[in-house]
């Protein structure tokens, strides 16, 4: 009879414990993760560096989805639909958001274009001979002269 006991309790823990980890469908995110990723409404600062009010308040929302087992994006979703886009730290890669992230690069890019024509038509003129007339007969004869005194 002990045997059966033993067996039936190290059978219901090994049910308990498969259960706790395998309670979730979808791989579980972290708060921690997420707020460094959310920002606060109020001082627009991320989650993990505010301490206000709201902050509060979006932290225990995200922890209570955390713990109905909710994914990433479903958590992020559902803020971006009460605050939208704005809540995120990082703006979506995606529609008219991705000029966030391409215009930056773009202008980096143009500069630098910009900056590589203008040292090359700099060096262009700098090299180019100049356009100076010829001294005549009588100058250069009285340059001559010039010069041969201090030889």
């Amino acid at each position: 009879m002990k045997q059966l006991a033993v067996v039936g309790v190290i059978g219901a823990a090994l049910v308990l414990a498969t259960s706790a980890f395998g309670a979730c469908a979808t791989p579980k995110t972290s708060l921690a993760k997420l707020e460094g990723e959310v920002m606060c409404p109020t001082c627009h600062t991320t989650l993990d560096q505010s301490n206000s009010a709201a902050a509060h308040q979006i932290e225990a929302f995200i922890a209570a989805r955390i713990a109905r087992c909710e994914s990433e994006q479903q958590i992020k979703t559902e803020l971006i639909a009460n605050w939208g886009t704005v809540i995120l730290a990082a703006p979506p890669r995606k529609g008219f958001d991705l000029l966030v992230w391409w215009l930056p690069v773009g202008g980096i890019i143009a500069g630098a274009l910009l900056i590589g024509f203008g040292a090359w038509r700099w060096r262009r003129a700098r090299a180019a001979p100049d356009d100076e007339p010829e001294p005549d007969a009588e100058t250069e004869q009285r340059i001559d002269e010039l010069l041969a005194r201090f030889e």
